[in-house]
């Protein structure tokens, strides 16, 4: 993918167990002194997205490019594009990618516990997530 809209470099693969499609990372700010959180650049080609998982201590997500979608367990799916925030709660089960047809880049501000930053769970089906399409 190469978009001039990228404000940072796309960054290494991220691994096929956590997410579906091409998915990348930049890492903005490595684990901080204190080990309390990390800051990247997440881009999703278009379709990839995350499989279902929880941050034990929250994140925030910055949307900076593209489209996309984020839903938590039971409830609708939410479009969000360029210039939107998703805060996250603490142990919220919930997925994020891009839409079928776009890509989608958001800076991850993620929190750190003792238990790591996040629990991944099973990967979203294509059925489930063409539906929110």
């Amino acid at each position: 993918m190469n978009d001039q809209n990228q404000i940072f470099p796309i960054g290494e693969k991220l691994p096929a167990d956590y997410f579906t499609g091409a998915a990348s990372l930049y890492t903005l700010v490595p684990k901080d002194e204190t080990g309390t959180f990390t800051a990247g650049s997440v881009t999703f080609e278009p379709g990839a997205r995350t499989n279902w998982h929880t941050h034990p201590l929250g994140q925030i997500l910055l949307v900076i490019n593209g489209n996309g979608f984020y839903q938590e367990k039971g409830k609708s799916a939410r479009a969000i594009a360029k210039g939107d925030v998703v805060i996250i709660p603490s142990h919220i089960e919930h997925w994020h990618g891009a839409a079928k047809d776009t890509a989608m880049t958001h800076i991850a501000i993620t929190n750190i516990g003792e238990q790591g930053p996040a629990d991944w769970l099973a990967p979203v089906s294509d059925a489930d997530y063409l539906s929110v399409q």
